[in-house]
């Protein structure tokens, strides 16, 4: 399986930096609590400062959103979603291990991190613009036709594995008990994801081999290296 960025995206998005991790031997036990605890509390310090709203990598997503013609403060990116209902509730609810240190990373860099489980993906991944003909899974179990030329996470079988780029992730390749191999995809379109992204990778692997007995594999694509082949 490759995943890759569609070259039309890196053409429309040159500052896009894309950090990708493949991870085996993950499962729904591991100690990511001292982790988890540690980056909420820089999130937490971050917001003390103000909303996210005034962020730059939030403030970069909007742009982006903009662009494609999303109002921002209706469609936002995962991060910006996670950042709100952290200030707000001032906690985010313990779903697995996996996503819940994901989710962490997300909000202590307030840069999406999306996790998908690998066996529930069909080929290759591609994050491109939708035909319109592709099937989005709910975590309600409907499902749903994106947009035509809505940016998507796409497979060989025509599912969209997450919809509006980094919005709302599937049903269909999200984190279950049983997942045991996963992608995870980290992009920043700030001025200072080139720094951000990589150090956000680096530290991401460390804590998934201090957490389970994973082995990981990681890069940092760009528009002259756009693909990674995740070999499991």
């Amino acid at each position: 399986m490759y995943f890759r960025h569609s070259p039309r995206i890196w053409s429309a998005y040159p500052q896009l930096v894309a950090g990708v991790v493949a991870a085996g031997g993950v499962g729904a036990q591991g100690a990511v609590r001292p982790a988890v605890d540690r980056l909420t509390a820089l999130a937490a310090a971050r917001l003390a400062a103000g909303p996210e709203s005034g962020l730059a990598e939030i403030q970069a997503w909007r742009r982006a959103y903009a662009t494609m013609g999303l109002p921002p403060t209706r469609y936002r990116c995962a991060a910006e979603s996670l950042l709100r209902r952290f200030r707000r509730e001032a906690a985010l609810p313990r779903l697995h291990p996996l996503v819940d240190l994901c989710n962490a990373f997300s909000l202590a860099y307030a840069i999406p991190v999306g996790v998908f489980d690998v066996a529930r993906i069909d080929g290759d991944l591609e994050v491109r613009h939708a035909l319109g003909d592709e099937d989005y899974l709910t975590f309600a179990g409907t499902t749903e036709r994106p947009d035509p030329d809505e940016v998507i996470f796409a497979d060989r079988a025509g599912r969209a594995h997450s919809r509006r780029w980094t919005g709302r992730q599937s049903g269909d390749s999200a984190v279950r008990a049983g997942t045991g191999e996963v992608l995870i995809v980290v992009e920043g379109l700030h001025a200072d994801a080139p720094g951000d992204v990589p150090r956000l990778v680096a530290e991401l692997v460390t804590e998934l081999e201090r957490a389970w007995p994973a082995h990981t594999r990681s890069a940092v694509l760009s528009a002259s290296a756009p693909s990674f082949r995740y070999a499991g």
